[in-house]
């Protein structure tokens, strides 16, 4: 499915690609902006100062984008982490696929 009126979303693949000095995995980061749906969610404060909010929205991609647990997504400038397992949605009666739900966090403070 398109989004025709969607806005741009910029998926980060990250890569394993070696191993660095230390023995730590070190990763190749591929870039790539597709048109989708994004559904932002109130954030909420998780330390007694209040110096810390996470907030947990969804955004919404077309089929067959690439996107795994290990991704990034930047939606209107704020880059977010995949927080679960991506979601390719299926309508059992007629096949139609109107997207990949994506569950994201990100965390400020």
């Amino acid at each position: 499915m398109t989004f025709p009126a969607g806005e741009p979303i910029t998926v980060i693949t990250r890569t394993k690609s070696g191993k660095n000095d230390y023995g730590d995995d070190v990763y190749t980061e591929t870039a790539t902006t597709v048109t989708g749906g994004f559904a932002p969610a109130i954030g909420f404060e998780s330390t007694a100062a209040g110096d810390t909010v996470v907030t947990q929205p969804q955004a919404y991609l077309p089929t067959g984008t690439l996107v795994t647990p290990t991704s990034v997504l930047v939606i209107r400038g704020d880059r977010y982490e995949v927080d679960g397992t991506p979601e390719d949605w299926r309508d059992p009666f007629d096949g139609w696929t109107p997207g990949i739900a994506v569950p994201l966090r990100r965390v400020t403070g």
